[in-house]
């Protein structure tokens, strides 16, 4: 059983703020076809593939560590090769352009012993990140976790988990306290691991030609709910909400983390995405959800004039 589906699943059922329109998954599962396969990496501004192989795990784990809660007002972003960046693709920026500088961002013991006056110039831009302190304390346990119990190399964590795609998302959750990421819903927990999911997602992907490329039970992994993929399913008609909800979000009032409103959210996102590979499977049976994910969050770099706001939630989850 996947606790994740299981438990989002029980969440759609009794969800009170976000429906699932069943016709629209219908309409997008019908669109979608096999070029529209991608993932971040494919259109990344940084060319991972030019780091070792351990630098490249290193990368990915630092990455997926902090990559959260980017939005504020300003909004944070960073000036990568003469261009403005900001969100997820503003912190793969930021990271690459330490290593371009020469900042051992990706040494554990780097990350270990770094000062805040360190860290603060691997994210300079316009103003401060918001949980600029969660993020330099992750990225000190990272480090600290990987030289006390992994002689210093992720690739020991990605290894012990022997290929298996569940095994690995259970490590990092055990190992890197920060990719705990369950809510309580009616007295049930619900279960997401947003980041941690994503971190094993992209390893399969920037590996693709060599063995931490091939996961066994990577077809269990889910999406990841985050700002975006609510957002453009929203967009898309695939999830609707209830008028106080859509007041909430249109009018930019934050979401309490663990909140109702924003479990649903989250847990609907989910499910709709579920429901999308069990119809898309049906003509293209190699599709899993991190497919459907990564095409969805893509679309979600696409900006349109008529647009509503994605929600606000200040947390580390995502």
């Amino acid at each position: 059983m996947n606790e994740i589906v299981e438990s989002c699943r029980f969440v759609a059922k009794h969800s009170e703020h976000v429906k699932i329109h069943s016709e629209k998954i219908q309409e997008f599962a019908e669109y979608f076809d096999h070029s529209h396969i991608k993932h971040w990496i494919d259109d990344a501004p940084f060319d991972l593939k030019q780091l070792s192989r351990e630098d490249r795990l290193h990368f990915l784990l630092v990455f997926n560590a902090i990559s959260f809660s980017y939005w504020g007002e300003p909004k944070w972003k960073i000036v990568y090769n003469g261009d403005e960046v900001d969100g997820a693709y503003g912190m793969i920026c930021a990271i690459a352009r330490s290593v371009e500088k020469g900042i051992p961002i990706l040494d554990p013991y780097f990350l270990s012993q770094m000062s805040e006056e360190e860290f603060s110039r691997v994210l300079e831009g316009n103003v401060e990140i918001p949980l600029f302190q969660e993020r330099y304390h992750i990225l000190q346990n990272v480090g600290k976790t990987l030289l006390e119990k992994f002689d210093g190399k992720f690739s020991n964590v990605v290894e012990q988990a022997g290929g298996d795609a569940q095994k690995f998302l259970n490590l990092l959750v055990k190992h890197f306290p920060s990719f705990e990421d369950m809510s309580e819903y009616h007295g049930k927990q619900v279960f997401f691991f947003k980041r941690a999911q994503l971190l094993i997602a992209d390893i399969y992907q920037a590996f693709s030609d060599f063995q931490y490329g091939k996961w066994g039970n990577i077809d269990m992994l889910t999406a990841c709910a985050d700002y975006k993929l609510p957002f453009v399913m929203r967009r898309l008609g695939i999830l609707s909400y209830s008028d106080s909800l859509t007041k909430k979000i249109d009018g930019r009032v934050e979401l309490v983390h663990g909140s109702q409103e924003e479990v649903e959210l989250r847990a609907c996102t989910i499910w709709a995405v579920e429901m999308i590979k069990k119809q898309v499977q049906k003509k293209i049976p190699e599709v899993d959800s991190i497919h459907v994910n990564d095409h969805i969050w893509v679309l979600g770099q696409e900006k349109y004039k008529d647009d509503k706001p994605y929600h606000l939630t200040r947390t580390i989850a995502y």
